[in-house]
């Protein structure tokens, strides 16, 4: 049953309450506004459909991210920049307003400016974090409207390996070691190279495993077996994308490298975030003077080298 009132401010209430669910109301400027509401809430309770859409009415996108991220952290570590970049284009929205109709206009803005894999990347994290939002959360949407989006084709698959001599100069361009300085009081002082410690170390074992970026920063020292020579991966996907669990391998100079790494406090192997480690690749690139390389290449050389053996 629905009532309809005004309040000494001038807005109209409506309220409604039916039996066995918990009483809504609402405020709006007119009368006619505050029934038409009414009317709609309680034909969705009549169908069983209702959902309270008053959070998501309110919530925005950037904020659901601060959530999201807070609430599943492995996923802050995998889709921060992500969402960092999705949040500049669609963070002022709220969760009913993001519509289909909003998320089709700004990927087909996107698409001129990124590649189709980077735009299903992106679709990928918000989706990710609404079907999180609806579930987890509880938050009133009627769907997810990521799902109601075509994705873009993929395009042609990277064919990217390593020419002769590129491991060295990445190598080298990921040491951190000491510069030529002018002076006895700045000998040693002056550094060139990467400062993180762990990058030269992941780049290795990305090339000995043919391990994915995310599956390297989520690995713990408790899913290594050096005796084994084995890296348990749980939670991790198959070729087509499935989560499945998977265990990995490891050569001798993976173990090698394996063993001359420090056991960080949260039991990580490599305790770094995924935007420290493109940073990074971005400058040893530069120092290098390699062009069209990206770090996921490294799965591919990897794969090649085993094939070819």
């Amino acid at each position: 049953m629905a009532t309809i009132t005004q309040r000494d401010n001038g807005r109209w209430q409506a309220r409604v309450r039916r039996r066995g669910q918990p009483a809504i109301s609402r405020a709006f400027n007119t009368k006619a506004n505050a029934e038409a509401w009414a009317r709609k809430v309680e034909s969705e309770q009549e169908r069983g459909v209702w959902r309270d859409t008053s959070t998501a009415e309110t919530l925005s996108v950037a904020d659901l991210f601060d959530e999201y991220t807070k609430s599943v952290p492995h996923k802050a570590n995998t889709h921060a920049y992500l969402m960092k970049r999705l949040a500049e284009d669609l963070g002022r929205y709220s969760l009913t307003a993001l519509t289909p109709a909003v998320l089709i206009a700004w990927r087909d803005r996107r698409l001129q400016c990124v590649a189709p894999a980077t735009v299903q990347r992106e679709l990928s994290a918000l989706g990710g974090a609404l079907t999180w939002a609806i579930k987890d959360r509880l938050i009133g949407l009627p769907s997810n409207p990521v799902s109601a989006v075509r994705r873009p084709p993929a395009g042609k698959a990277r064919e990217r390996r390593l020419e002769p001599n590129e491991e060295q100069r990445l190598l080298e361009a990921l040491e951190d070691r000491a510069g030529a300085g002018q002076g006895v009081k700045r000998k040693g002082a002056y550094r060139v190279g990467a400062r993180n410690p762990w990058i030269r170390p992941l780049f290795q074992l990305a090339l000995e495993t043919a391990m994915r970026r995310g599956e390297l920063l989520k690995l713990t020292w408790e899913n290594v077996n050096l005796k084994a020579h084995t890296a348990y991966l749980p939670d991790t996907k198959d070729p087509k994308g499935r989560p499945r669990d998977r265990t990995v391998p490891l050569s001798s100079r993976a173990v090698a490298i394996l063993s001359s790494l420090a056991h960080s406090e949260d039991g990580r192997v490599f305790p770094i975030s995924a935007n420290a480690v493109r940073l990074a690749w971005t400058r040893a690139m530069k120092r290098a003077g390699i062009e069209n390389l990206r770090f996921h290449d490294m799965r591919h050389e990897a794969a090649s080298v085993v094939f070819s053996s």
